[in-house]
């Protein structure tokens, strides 16, 4: 009996052991169970986010259509409209707003800085297109400071800073073109609304210097929203007819 009583102790012990041995073991697992269920849950609350945004911002772009066929009937019962380039300008603004949101619902954190990239490129190239037909040039002289190419192989920061650099070399000399050219009547209010859009590119380009990867989300949805408001700053300048050469005579 004394035998079979230590050996009872003995597998009560054992399984004790054994009981104490599987509860760090238990509550790692159930750690990393919840730490998991936490991040899903945080990156499901983050993509609720970005689709709410993008579509608040496809409202806006929807708007803006309302807005320019409205404006459209507007300018063609005033003796000074906009020029018909402008016109075009502002249509195809309006068309390419759509677009933009459409872009940025499939915009991820992979591919998000060429997307940015090549559409500031194509935004200074319209504004070079444009310059070069208000100042009747058929080339723009080129920038006097040159940055390096933008090797695709270099990190962020580097890729990035010589990104901003090259293309603030860029507007730089297509403003210092667009300086000296003077207009009157519809042809200002094109020359004003160019202006607005190479000082919002320059301010793009000043943000742009200090943003990092983790915000390209932001970043992306930010100038879809700013885009949106330009346009809808151009749609309004189509409105303005207080120049100097409108004003009544005393």
């Amino acid at each position: 009996m004394h035998r079979t009583f230590l050996a009872t102790v003995a597998v009560v012990a054992g399984l004790t052991v054994l009981g104490c041995d599987g509860g760090p073991a238990e509550s790692g697992r159930a750690d990393v169970e919840s730490a998991e269920k936490k991040a899903a849950e945080n990156r499901a609350a983050e993509q609720r986010k970005r689709s709410e945004e993008a579509a608040e911002l496809e409202r806006r772009a929807s708007n803006l259509e309302s807005r320019w066929t409205e404006m459209q009937t507007k300018v063609k019962t005033r003796s000074r409209t906009a020029t018909a380039a402008l016109r075009e300008e502002v249509a195809e603004d309006v068309k390419n707003a759509r677009a933009a949101v459409a872009d940025l619902k499939t915009t991820t954190q992979e591919n998000w800085w060429e997307r940015h990239e090549r559409v500031l490129e194509r935004s200074v190239s319209d504004v070079q297109a444009d310059v070069q037909r208000l100042t009747k040039q058929k080339t723009m002289p080129e920038p006097t400071e040159k940055a390096g190419p933008v090797g695709t192989d270099a990190g962020f920061a580097e890729r990035r800073d010589a990104f901003v650099s090259r293309l603030r070399a860029r507007l730089g000399a297509i403003e210092e073109q667009l300086d000296k050219t003077k207009a009157k009547g519809a042809l200002e209010i094109e020359l004003q609304d160019t202006k607005a859009r190479i000082d919002k590119l320059q301010e793009d380009l000043d943000e742009l210097r200090s943003v990092s990867p983790d915000a390209w989300w932001d970043v992306s949805s930010e100038r879809v929203g700013e885009y949106i408001e330009r346009v809808e700053a151009s749609i309004k300048r189509l409105d303005d007819n207080k120049t100097q050469t409108d004003k009544p005579r005393r």
